[in-house]
């Protein structure tokens, strides 16, 4: 077990968005950027359509739609391919 307390870590939490609201203190915030496109992504793993789908746990037919533009990756599929584009080294281990 761990020796987290997560009710005083909630508490914590709180507290600290009271003290935002006060103007009190600054949150650190970060923006990601866009992941580039998941063809390029593809490409530079030198994965094929079907093995890149398998990696990212959709269907080779989403990883088409996403080449040619008919829809576009969303929530998880997306933090995926941030990973894939700046740790590539993680999918290649995985293959």
């Amino acid at each position: 077990m761990s020796d987290r307390n997560i009710g005083q870590e909630i508490l914590e939490g709180i507290k600290e968005i009271k003290r935002f609201k006060k103007g009190e203190i600054i949150l650190n915030a970060r923006t990601l950027n866009e992941p580039s496109p998941a063809k390029t992504i593809r490409k530079r793993l030198k994965l094929s359509q079907s093995a890149f789908a398998s990696l990212m746990g959709v269907s080779p037919r989403t990883i088409q739609d996403w080449e040619q533009g008919r829809r576009t990756p969303q929530g998880p599929a997306k933090s995926l391919l941030r990973i894939a584009e700046q740790h590539p080294e993680i999918f290649t281990k995985i293959r």
